[in-house]
């Protein structure tokens, strides 16, 4: 089964779109150096607050990803815009 990082952070209005544009540019570095990031789901809950999960195909594959972290400075740039983040691992149990 598939693993996932799920974030959950707010992100002001004012901030969202350049947000957007920096999280664009953090998956496609991502994605570039480790190939089993499958899918990135970003969705705005009914508080405003935002849960943003990534699907990796495999424990190694995301454990390899987050040890490069510092490695990326679009990181760095795109969390610079939320607050009150939390991460959260976990392995995907049933998916239909």
């Amino acid at each position: 089964m598939s693993v996932v990082r799920s974030h959950r952070y707010s992100v002001a209005d004012a901030d969202l779109e350049e947000f957007l544009a920096r999280r664009s540019s953090l998956i496609a570095a991502v994605r570039e150096g480790h190939p089993g990031l499958t899918h990135v789901v970003l969705i705005q809950l009914e508080d405003g607050a935002y849960t943003d999960t990534w699907h990796w195909e495999t424990a190694e594959q995301m454990g390899a990803a987050l040890a490069a972290l510092s490695t990326f400075p679009e990181a760095p740039l795109t969390m610079a815009l939320t607050k009150d983040g939390i991460a959260l691992n976990g392995q995907v149990v049933d998916e239909r």
